[in-house]
């Protein structure tokens, strides 16, 4: 594994093959002792325990084979040989977990034992009797399977593979693409996490720094509130891969090397050209691979990251034009911090770069959505099912707003421990700076609710006591129980390197009136406008301000139990009135100027050029990494292959994925025929902006109506 023979790794040349400085070494230093200090490794204990559970767990599937071969009646010499393998995979097998992590397993059998029969029957029931085994649960129905369990307190997550193989052998290499001949489409899925993960160990050229690299940014992303595939961020194989990626492009770089060059690459990419590793490989078993020229919706996806493990796939097509947004802020702000420490300015540091996002300072108005159950068995499977939807809440707020009115949700969710069956979930909401607002206009997510209960409704296994509402809150009312401790701070922020450069913004917007609310504001949003545009995605891109300025306040009347908002009626064909016509010629200018840069042309649908990571696309290679310009322009190169010359309106490409993941979904969590359905929701909501100051303000109506219960049931 890795380029210890000196051959190149990737589809381009290297940007630099320059090793490190001191300064590079000091900084590496000071950085490991950090990650050390900040407790991300285990201990050589918990180590031994995690070899000891997954040695224990191969002999049990390795006993659990025999058994059912042995009732199904196979010959002694298949039953003799009989035998399965347990294979890890994510974080584990790349070597970046930390203390308490869980282990992605994998279990590979042969073609007899069955998933449905005899993995999730005869192994879920011999586990069941083993006293080292807690908390074991079977999800035979997600996309998927996996039966999720602690071992000795360690916690494991256990997929399969049925093989058409009478007998798997030992040394089994499962690398091997005709280890796929005739599996079907869960045992593809299962396979493919290890297939990737082995995959990319293959394909970076220092392992060791590779792992600092990703254990960095795994940690950064967390602290940054972007490490959330379900919640529309990047996900652990994400941040591997777009890691992996600068390993190739500066193969001789240490890893404080490494962090800097991940975000000055990643704030100059031109999405949504995609992240390889490796060429994309049609293959011969005719599974589909990741194509925007052929597959429609390869079309939409706004960040392709592809995994390299054929079928080729993107790994992130949850990103949505907020996320990306807040994702290009956090790199801007990374890269800033990052040329800071190489210039050696004093209070920049590695903690500087960790500093944890404020949320809950950051904007004045969020949606709550708040969920309980009257288990807690039914409590996991209601946040489940609930989770996988809040993106499509996400998507729906963006296409119904034109992206006028911008997402940010948060990652994770809060409980209330005065409520043990009650959990919550928040998105910080604003509008789009930038952009002249008329009177009158208003944001009106009633219909958006509306379609978001409703698909939410389509849980099958929905029992009594699965809950959920829907609520409007400002900064000010926001319960306790989601500030650390339980504590609310009694003032914002101080001294951090965000409050430092949210001071300058003012500062600046007070000393040059009318000025933008500042350079980095700006520049993130220039870039995201830009990328989007010239990579031919017509998406109106969101600008990148985490909070509204300050104004007047929320007309609405809080009290002890809800809040009581006003709201106008308003009929939902005038939603963004004047806004359709303008959005719609910012569309078509966008349009105009992708087709005038794109680089591929198609006649009669055959795409010229190569196939997008094809090796010929050589790129350019720098050896000197104190250019700036020849690295912003091999960066160019590296983003120069075909892409695709067509695309719909994002309206499309939301519908597109309404329909398709909400089937998969509903799919997924469905255990049984039963249909419970949540009800028809009437209730609405209608936010408007404040005469450009860009609050969100309720407006009147015939009357009052409880936000707090909107669409609960």
């Amino acid at each position: 594994m890795g380029s210890s023979n000196g051959q190149r790794l990737g589809i381009t040349e290297p940007i630099s093959l320059a090793g490190p400085t001191d300064d590079d070494l000091m900084r590496t230093r000071k950085l490991e002792k950090y990650l050390r200090d900040v407790n991300l490794y285990e201990s050589q204990e918990e180590a031994v325990s995690r070899e000891e559970v997954l040695g224990r767990l191969d002999q049990i599937v390795k006993i659990w084979v025999k058994k059912i071969s042995r009732a199904k009646g196979l010959n002694d010499q298949l039953l003799q040989e009989a035998n399965a393998k347990i294979f890890t995979f994510g974080s584990y097998r790349l070597g970046v977990h930390g203390p308490g992590a869980d282990i992605d397993t994998l279990c590979v059998g042969p073609r007899h034992a069955t998933r449905e029969e005899d993995f999730f029957g005869e192994l879920h029931q011999m586990l069941t009797e083993m006293p080292e085994v807690t908390e074991l649960h079977p999800v035979p129905d997600a996309h998927v399977p996996v039966m999720k369990f602690k071992f000795s307190g360690v916690s494991i997550d256990l997929l399969y593979a049925r093989l058409s193989l009478w007998v798997i052998p030992e040394d089994l290499d499962i690398s091997q693409d005709s280890i796929l001949q005739n599996a079907d489409e869960q045992t593809v899925r299962s396979l493919n996490g290890c297939r990737v993960t082995d995959q990319i160990l293959r394909l970076v050229p220092k392992i060791q720094n590779f792992r600092t690299t990703l254990r960095c940014m795994r940690f950064w992303a967390k602290r940054r509130g972007v490490y959330s595939n379900v919640a529309g961020f990047l996900g652990g194989i994400n941040w591997a891969l777009l890691v992996a990626r600068i390993c190739q492009l500066y193969p001789n770089a240490v890893p404080s090397m490494l962090v800097s060059r991940f975000f000055r690459v990643y704030t100059q990419w031109r999405w949504p050209n995609p992240v390889l590793l490796c060429a994309i490989e049609e293959g011969s078993l005719g599974l589909q691979v990741w194509d925007p020229r052929r597959n429609p919706k390869d079309k939409y996806h706004l960040m392709p990251i592809i995994t390299p493990a054929y079928p080729c796939m993107n790994s992130s097509y949850n990103v949505s034009t907020s996320t990306l947004r807040i994702m290009m802020d956090e790199f801007q702000r990374g890269h800033e911090i990052c040329e800071a420490m190489e210039k050696n300015e004093a209070d920049v540091d590695w903690d500087t770069l960790f500093e944890p996002f404020t949320f809950f300072e950051a904007y004045k108005n969020y949606l709550r959505i708040d969920i309980s159950a009257e288990n807690a068995d039914d409590l996991r499977n209601w946040k489940g099912w609930v989770e996988s939807r809040l993106r499509q809440l996400t998507l729906k707020i963006e296409r119904h707003t034109y992206n006028m009115l911008q997402c940010h949700p948060h990652p994770g969710d809060f409980s209330d421990k005065s409520k043990p069956l009650y959990c919550s979930y928040f998105m910080g909401l604003q509008r789009k700076q930038g952009v002249p607002v008329g009177e009158g206009e208003q944001f009106d997510i009633r219909l958006t609710v509306k379609e978001f209960k409703q698909a939410v409704s389509m849980y099958t296994l929905r029992k009594p006591g699965m809950q959920i509402s829907v609520a409007h809150v400002t900064r000010r009312n926001l319960p306790n129980f989601v500030f650390p401790g339980g504590v609310r701070p009694s003032r914002p922020s101080k001294g951090t390197w965000d409050s430092r450069r949210a001071l300058e913004r003012k500062v600046s917007s007070h000393t040059k009136p009318g000025a933008d609310d500042g350079r980095k504001r700006k520049q993130t949003d220039d870039n995201v406008d830009t990328h989007l545009r010239n990579a031919k995605c017509h998406a109106t891109m969101p600008s990148s301000s985490g909070e509204f300025r300050e104004g007047s306040p929320i007309v609405s009347t809080i009290s002890s139990s809800s809040i009581n908002l006003q709201f106008e009626h308003m009929d939902a064909n005038e939603l963004v009135g004047s806004n359709r016509e303008k959005v719609e010629n910012n569309l078509t200018d966008s349009i105009r100027d992708s087709r005038n840069s794109v680089e591929v042309s198609s006649h009669n649908g055959k795409v010229d050029g190569p196939m997008i990571g094809d090796p010929r696309n050589k790129g350019l290679s720098f050896n000197s990494s104190n250019s700036k310009d020849a690295e912003k322009l091999a960066i160019e190169k590296i983003m120069s292959g075909p892409y695709v010359a067509d695309q719909a309106f994002p309206l499309e490409l939301d519908q597109l994925e309404d329909d398709l993941e909400l089937k998969n979904q509903a799919k997924d969590f469905a255990g049984s025929t039963q249909n419970n359905s949540l009800g028809s929701c009437s209730s609405s909501s209608a936010l408007s902006p404040n005469g450009g100051l860009g609050e969100l303000e309720v407006l009147k109506c015939h009357g009052f109506l409880n936000f707090s219960t909107l669409g609960s049931n």
